[in-house]
């Protein structure tokens, strides 16, 4: 076992908007802001504008509780995926290719054995771990990883027995593997996630080079795509491009850039992704069946060198992001919050910032961002994924080479 970091910050009371509290929330937040917008920065592009009110830099909120964030344990080397065990453990990745388990008191498990083998340049690695919906049954465990493969590598998704003991995954099965092959380290995804009806949404990255961003438009290329198929691997009869010719008939969508982050929207069912943009374009999708997202002919920012990127804002046949950052905060994961710790945040998304340093909460209403709030910003570390415990309690992994479990709730 690892040593056992503990340090818990001192307790934040965060104030109430000025517009005040909705006492049908429990006093903890207003069902919409008026406040001024937390970002504050110039944008990286600011000569595009929104298409409709909202669609950036929301409505400032902030929440009417005395929260306190701990450190619960440190030096997992650049954790990616956090997935909550039924007892109440973790199962965290890193990405140099282990995963492992941390009790909620801070014990770090040693490397579960039986993985393959990860390609660990750049953005490669283990990425994303979920628990099977039926894993009371079968403890059937996912993760998706960039998987070294003649030419290159490619993002693949596999599964397997967590063993009782938790030490080892069994009968391991590759369910899907990304086409084409590409020799790059850039923009795997790739984040999981299970529909209410046992459906595995899959999200890809375009890889990220100037000769492979159109691919993401491309329907015979799994690159920027995102992918539905059923826990065995096998393609739903109801995708969208099932029996088009040349078309991969494992996508769902199209015309995504590097998305590491998706979430199932409780009671709709509704499947949403966030995903890295260019300089001014990270955005929040509602990910729908046979849908255009745009990329590369259609975006909001620039490059990251500086230029101008060669795309319009909009175009007829392609779908606006529910919100863009601008200045960009470089997402990671994303998850609805639901839980009794704080009711005032059901249904509230949960959005993790990389380049930002922060947890960034927003707040929803008919499908559109009226409220945003950021949080943890005092670790000043990079976040990376997000889940909620049992008891409503926000847990969160951070992107270092000391990389830290981050537990933030109601100080008592």
């Amino acid at each position: 076992m690892r040593p056992l970091a503990l340090a818990a910050s001192a307790s934040l009371l965060v104030l109430a908007a000025a517009c005040g509290a909705n006492s049908e929330d429990g006093g903890q937040t207003p069902p919409a802001a008026t406040g001024a917008p937390v970002e504050t920065g110039p944008a990286n592009n600011p000569d595009q504008k929104p298409a409709f009110n909202g669609q950036t830099r929301a409505p400032g909120v902030r929440t009417e509780v005395s929260m306190a964030n701990a450190v619960v344990a440190s030096g997992l080397v650049h954790p990616w995926g956090l997935a909550l065990l039924p007892d109440g453990q973790w199962l965290v990745t890193e990405k140099p290719g282990r995963m492992r388990v941390v009790s909620a008191q801070g014990q770090i498990g040693a490397p579960i054995a039986g993985l393959p083998a990860v390609d660990a340049r750049g953005q490669g690695g283990l990425l994303d771990v979920i628990v099977g919906p039926s894993f009371a049954q079968d403890r059937m465990i996912y993760w998706s990883y960039a998987e070294p493969r003649e030419g290159g590598n490619a993002t693949s998704v596999a599964r397997g027995r967590l063993s009782d003991d938790l030490t080892r995954v069994d009968n391991v099965q590759v369910i899907f593997r990304a086409l084409p092959v590409y020799d790059g380290d850039k923009h795997f995804g790739s984040s999981l996630a299970f529909a209410p009806d046992g459906k595995l949404f899959i999200t890809l990255g375009e890889r990220s080079d100037k000769p492979m961003r159109p691919q993401a438009q491309d329907l015979g290329s799994h690159m920027g795509k995102t992918i539905r198929i059923n826990a065995d691997g096998s393609v739903p009869a109801d995708n969208p491009f099932v029996g088009q010719a040349g078309a991969k008939p494992e996508i769902w969508s199209l015309g995504h850039r590097n998305m590491q982050g998706i979430a199932v929207q409780p009671g709709t069912g509704a499947i949403w992704t966030v995903e890295h943009g260019t300089r001014g374009g990270d955005e929040i999708n509602l990910d729908q069946a046979g849908k255009n997202y745009g990329w590369p002919g259609v975006a909001y920012g620039i490059e990251y060198n500086g230029q101008a990127i060669p795309a319009v804002t909009a175009k007829d046949g392609t779908e606006q992001p529910v919100y863009y950052w601008d200045p960009v905060i470089a997402p990671g994961g994303m998850t609805f919050y639901s839980g009794p710790m704080f009711p005032g945040w059901n249904g509230n998304l949960l959005v993790t910032g990389l380049g930002g340093k922060h947890l960034a909460r927003l707040v929803l209403e008919n499908n559109r961002v009226v409220g945003e709030e950021r949080l943890l910003t005092g670790l000043n570390e990079r976040i990376r994924d997000v889940a909620v415990a049992t008891d409503g309690a926000v847990w969160v992994i951070t992107d270092e080479e000391d990389g830290k479990l981050v537990r933030l709730a109601v100080s008592q």
